[in-house]
């Protein structure tokens, strides 16, 4: 079944009457900038592992600054689809187009938190540096971290909460701060699109809380998928979530309800909203 684009409105500039073209959830309007492509563009996509059938015929459209949720069974190709947009992996079938151009040709313009962290945690690293990987190939250099880079990252370590944490060694830091760290070595990279898997499952419900609004700010100047099993915190805080068991099925937060999900899982799930 294909899933239409999300939709772009029109407003008009109180000042210049000049169309502004742009993205509205509720009394939340984002602009977007003239002809910007969709941040993820997913058409009839297939993936097997051998004989097994990943995703069958996925489509999947993100608009720019729209933030989606992606929720589903485990197994249910969540992981895969996000390795997909990154290039990782390719599809038997289908097309995959990340911000108008192949994923190789959009890769270093995604942030990328996977869902677990592939690095030993005691390795001697500072939580400063971490975030300064999250650099790498937007300019040559040798040596010392230029000043451009070191100064481009005060913002992010302030932006996520960690700036009190900057000298410290990741191996002294709790789970919820090391994904803080994560997403800032993501962000630190200035992408147009993030991608989170799980991202909030090593953090109590203050922090869940904490980390849903930093993204829902987030789509103000980029796209945002985030994979999630809290699905309070989600309907709470994206614009639409994304339903993944094999096959794709879109809802509107409005229109999640506790049956669209039984059907989802195959069984019977409690939904609890979050009040903020």
């Amino acid at each position: 079944m294909a899933i239409p684009s999300s939709a772009r409105v029109i407003k008009a500039d109180s000042q210049s009457d000049i169309p502004v073209t742009g993205r509205s959830v509720g009394p939340v309007f984002r602009p977007v900038p003239p002809d910007v492509p969709d941040a993820i563009d997913i058409r009839g996509v297939t993936f097997r592992y051998g004989e097994q059938v990943i995703l069958d015929s996925v489509d999947f459209q993100v608009g720019a600054r729209e933030i989606v949720g992606l929720i589903g069974p485990n197994g249910g190709g969540k992981s895969t689809l996000l390795k997909l947009v990154l290039g990782l992996l390719k599809p038997v079938s289908g097309c995959v187009q990340v911000l108008g151009k192949s994923p190789s040709a959009a890769a270093r313009h995604i942030g990328y938190v996977p869902q677990f962290a592939n690095f030993v945690k005691r390795f001697p690293i500072r939580v400063e540096d971490v975030v300064l990987m999250g650099r790498q190939g937007r300019s040559r250099h040798w040596g010392p971290w230029p000043r451009a880079d070191r100064e481009a990252i005060e913002a992010v370590l302030e932006e996520v909460d960690i700036s009190h944490l900057r000298r410290r060694h990741i191996d002294a830091l709790s789970g919820g701060q090391l994904q803080r760290v994560l997403i800032a070595r993501a962000l630190a990279a200035e992408p147009r699109l993030l991608l989170l898997d799980e991202p909030t499952a090593s953090v109590d419900s203050d922090g869940e809380r904490s980390l849903f609004e930093l993204f829902h700010r987030l789509a103000n100047r980029m796209s945002v998928v985030v994979i999630s099993h809290d699905l309070g915190f989600i309907s709470d805080y994206v614009d639409r979530v994304a339903c993944l068991n094999r096959q794709m099925v879109i809802h509107d937060t409005e229109a999640l309800t506790a049956d669209s999900i039984e059907k989802l899982y195959g069984d019977h799930v409690h939904m609890i909203h979050h009040h903020h």
